[in-house]
């Protein structure tokens, strides 16, 4: 009896190992089946019409030559200034920052220097000596007229005035240069502070000065700008520059916002090549303006050149793994499913919506594709 139940038991185990072993001969096959089959994919309508799939053929589209360069924003040297004083001297007032806006001919600062008192002394002497050289010029003119005064003494008064007058017309311009109202001079008004105005409307950039520092005569104290106007400076290289031309479309994007393009046009070409590094500049002007621009701020660019109609399919038709391209392409379909096939492609030129594809071969010509709703996982 127990041997019995032994033979039994040998039997079952015997059993379930050869089951076993035919099972795994099975999987073993239905695998292989699936890696032979792995370039069909079948979708059923149900999915297909759900997930929103759309089929297409290959399409001809733009794509454009391009040089892609670099640069910056920047204004017209017009819309630039930096300030500086005629005279040297000690900062007495400086109430502005970087960032404040400011109006043709509003102070800006203004700067403290014994030397402004000596000027203006100098030419109140002489305005008040003018009167009397010019009274004596007239009387010796009039006395070697009559010959009753000799020739030297009417020279000597001639040159008298005319050195005098020279003297205080250089002086009179020098405190127009100053900010200094000669009439005040005129009027014994002597001050030992002149003002400094802003020569454009525009914001200021740069702040040099701080109160009770001196400051030279060549030391910029302020830098202003005014954007109204701002434009694209473009550096294009030797090699490239000879397919740039006037009114070509500039596309650019700065690396705080890469994700947006902007627009421009190319407006000047330098007629010169830079011969430390063999480029030249390219004046672009911007299609609005207005864009909250910082004057200085860097751009990547790239100037249209050319534009071309190729073969293309919508980027979301094209599956990228490991390097290698794919799309689906319709083999079969009825009332009930869906068949493609993925099949490798080459690519070429990309844009923001398509992708070149690189059929020399004419496989994918006239043939249906899923161009919309394709690599979606299915559950």
């Amino acid at each position: 009896m127990k041997k019995y139940i032994l033979v039994t038991i040998n039997l079952i185990i015997i059993t379930v190992w050869l089951v076993s072993c035919n099972s795994s001969n099975s999987t073993d096959k239905e695998v292989m089946s699936t890696e032979a089959n792995a370039n069909i994919v079948e979708v059923s309508t149900a999915q297909f019409i759900n997930s929103k799939m759309e089929l297409g053929t290959l399409s001809k589209q733009n794509f454009n030559q391009s040089i892609k360069t670099n640069g910056f924003i920047d204004v017209p040297p017009a819309n630039k200034a930096s300030v500086s004083a005629v005279m040297g001297g000690f900062i007495k007032k400086s109430n502005l920052l970087v960032g404040n806006n400011v109006k043709k001919g509003q102070l800006l600062v203004t700067i403290e220097n014994p030397d402004f008192i000596e000027i203006q002394q100098q030419y109140l002497e002489l305005f008040e000596q003018l009167n009397f050289l010019e009274s004596e010029y007239n009387r010796q003119k009039t006395l070697f007229e009559e010959q009753i005064s000799s020739k030297k003494n009417f020279l000597k008064a001639t040159s008298d005035f005319k050195s005098a007058k020279a003297a205080y017309t250089g002086l009179e311009q020098k405190l127009l240069l100053m900010n200094i109202d000669p009439s005040n001079v005129k009027l014994g008004n002597i001050s030992s502070v002149i003002p400094v105005f802003a020569p454009i409307s525009g914001s200021i950039t740069k702040v040099n000065t701080s109160v009770g520092k001196f400051m030279s005569a060549s030391d910029v104290l302020l830098e202003i700008v005014d954007d109204e106007h701002k434009h694209l400076e473009l550096v294009v290289f030797e090699k490239d520059v000879l397919n740039v031309k006037e009114g070509q479309v500039i596309y650019f994007q700065t690396p705080e916002n890469s994700l947006k393009k902007y627009k421009a046009e190319v407006h000047l070409i330098g007629k010169s090549i830079d011969e430390q590094n063999r480029t030249v500049r390219v004046h672009g002007h911007l299609e609005n303006e207005h864009e909250p621009f910082i004057v200085g701020m860097f751009v990547e660019a790239e100037i249209i050149t050319n534009s071309i109609q190729k073969d293309a399919l919508p980027l979301n038709a094209v599956l990228e793994e490991e390097s290698n391209f794919y799309v689906l392409v319709l083999k079969d379909k009825n009332d009930d499913f869906y068949k493609f096939e993925k099949k490798a492609v080459s690519i070429g030129q990309k844009t923001e919506d398509w992708i070149e594809i690189l059929d020399s071969e004419n496989i994918l010509s006239d043939n249906q594709i899923l161009i919309n709703g394709a690599f979606i996982p299915l559950e």
